[in-house]
């Protein structure tokens, strides 16, 4: 399996290369907080929880639950709520893909059929799902038939848009410049 660099700390990135459900849980986590950051929460909750098993995340008591993931360093901006969307994600985990968070992708036979599983999941839209599929077939080598097409501009190689991109600590920075030009766009067009 290919080792990820998003998190940029060995602990994290190994969670994240090691297990699906953390890296969903990672794409999840990704909004209004620190790419980096939303992609090193999945090792917080591993440690403080012992497990990123779906079944026992969804399963697990909601407020103590919440409390883990608010803790500080909380997993993310929004702790609490963020803990409610975890256990909502592992519950379709569990539930609709037999605690297999790969088969969302290893199933599917085409990249429109992945992206149309991963924007069924809770806390995943169109451009969260697009992202999350090109990160799987850049990164993990998941590139089933029309991939790029579903991914749109997130598949391009060479590019900096998304997570998707990010292998290392340069790759990261250039990712932020890409999206700080991209939200200061429509600021300069007025």
């Amino acid at each position: 399996m290919a080792t990820l660099r998003i998190a940029q700390d060995p602990a994290a990135d190994r969670v994240l290369s090691e297990d699906p459900f953390a890296l969903l849980v990672g794409m999840l986590l990704d909004q209004q907080f620190p790419m980096e950051r939303a992609f090193a929460g999945p090792a917080k909750v591993l440690e403080r929880f012992g497990t990123l098993d779906p079944s026992a995340v969804a399963d697990a008591d909601p407020e103590s639950f919440a409390e883990i993931c608010a803790t500080p360093p909380a997993v993310h901006r929004y702790g609490r709520s963020m803990a409610g969307r975890i256990q909502a994600l592992a519950a379709v985990v569990r539930d609709d893909y037999g605690g297999n968070a790969a088969s969302i992708w290893q199933e599917a036979e085409t990249g429109a059929e992945v992206v149309a599983r991963l924007k069924a999941l809770p806390g995943f839209g169109e451009q969260k799902a697009r992202i999350f599929a090109a990160l799987l077939g850049k990164q993990l080598g998941v590139r089933p038939p029309g991939w790029e097409e579903a991914c749109g501009a997130y598949a391009e190689q060479g590019s900096f848009r998304s997570v998707a991109d990010v292998v290392d600590a340069d790759s990261l920075q250039k990712v932020r410049d890409f999206k700080k030009a991209a939200k200061a766009a429509p600021r300069d067009s007025s």
